[in-house]
C-alpha cells in the first residue's frame, strides 16, 4: 500500500483508542501518532500495550499507556480520568475494543458468552462513552468513532450472538450522537469487513479454505489491511467529516453490496 504522508491533522489533539494492543486499534493508534497526536492507548494486555507506546514514541509524539477493561466501569472511569489527568483534555475517543466470542448455532450459544460479549462490545462501549462525552465537552467538543463491523448490518449462520452485538454498537452510536450534537460532538461508526488480523483467523477457525470463501465474497478480491480502516477513522475524526454524525461508514471491499 502506498503510505500517505503525515499532514499534521491532529497536531496536539489528544486521541484515546481502546483496544490499541494489536490489530485495527494498534494500527489507528500509530497513524493519529504519524499525524501528531498525543496518544493515550489501552488494552489488557501489558506487554504488547508498552510495545505500542513504545512505536508511537519513536514516532516523536508523547503516548500514555494504561492498563484497562472497558467491561468493568471503575476501570473506564479510570481510564478518562488518567487521560485528563496526564494530558489534560480529551479530544477523540476510537472504542476499538471488542471480542468475537464462540461463533456457534444458536442452539449451541450459551448465557456466558452472551455475557462475555455484551459486557465488552456493549456495555463496554456504552460505558466508555458514558465517561468520554463530559471529557468532550469539557474540551469545547470533539469525535467519537465506535468499532461497530458489517456484522451490525447483516446475518450469518453462527454469529448471532457477536452479530446482535455489533448491531447493537450501530444502535448505542446513532442514540449517542442524537444526544449530544448540539455539543460540538461527532459520533459515528466504521463497519469493517473481514480484515487481515487474529482475529480473522479465529473467526474462521484458522482455515485457509473458509478464509478463502469470505474473500470469495468480497468483490475487491482479497482481506482488508488493518490500515485502510485506520484511514476510516481518521476521517471520521477529522474536520474533514464535520457535518457527519450518526451514521456508519462501510469498509468492507464490497462485501455487502
Amino acid at each position: 500500500m502506498e503510505n500517505i504522508p503525515k499532514n499534521n491533522r491532529f497536531q496536539n489533539k489528544v486521541v484515546l483508542v481502546t483496544g490499541a494492543t494489536s490489530g485495527i486499534g494498534e494500527s489507528t493508534a500509530l497513524a493519529f501518532a504519524k499525524e501528531g497526536a498525543k496518544m493515550v492507548i489501552s488494552g489488557r494486555r501489558a506487554e504488547e500495550g508498552e510495545r505500542v507506546k513504545s512505536a508511537i514514541e519513536n514516532l516523536g509524539t508523547e503516548a500514555l499507556f494504561v492498563h484497562s477493561d472497558i467491561s468493568d466501569e471503575q476501570q473506564v472511569s479510570d481510564l478518562v480520568n488518567k487521560t485528563i489527568t496526564h494530558f489534560g483534555q480529551l479530544n477523540i475517543a476510537v472504542n476499538n475494543a471488542g471480542i468475537e466470542g464462540q461463533i456457534v448455532p444458536t442452539t449451541e450459544q450459551t448465557a456466558e458468552n452472551y455475557r462475555h460479549v455484551f459486557d465488552i462490545n456493549v456495555l463496554g462501549m456504552l460505558m466508555s462513552m458514558k465517561y468520554q462525552i463530559p471529557a468532550l465537552i469539557d474540551a469545547g467538543g470533539g469525535a467519537i468513532v465506535n468499532m461497530a463491523s458489517v456484522a451490525g448490518l447483516i446475518g450469518m449462520a453462527g454469529g448471532s450472538v457477536y452479530f446482535a452485538s455489533k448491531h447493537a454498537v450501530l444502535g448505542l452510536t446513532k442514540c449517542a450522537a442524537a444526544e449530544v450534537g448540539n455539543e460540538n460532538i461527532r459520533i459515528n461508526a466504521v463497519c469493517p469487513g473481514l480484515i487481515d488480523t487474529a482475529m480473522a483467523d479465529r473467526f474462521t477457525g484458522h482455515n485457509e479454505e473458509a478464509k478463502a470463501q469470505f474473500v470469495a465474497g468480497h468483490p475487491i478480491a482479497r482481506l482488508g489491511q488493518t490500515q485502510e480502516i485506520a484511514d476510516a477513522v481518521l476521517f471520521l475524526s477529522s474536520d474533514h467529516a464535520s457535518f457527519i454524525t450518526g451514521q456508519y461508514l462501510v469498509a468492507d471491499g464490497g462485501q455487502t453490496i
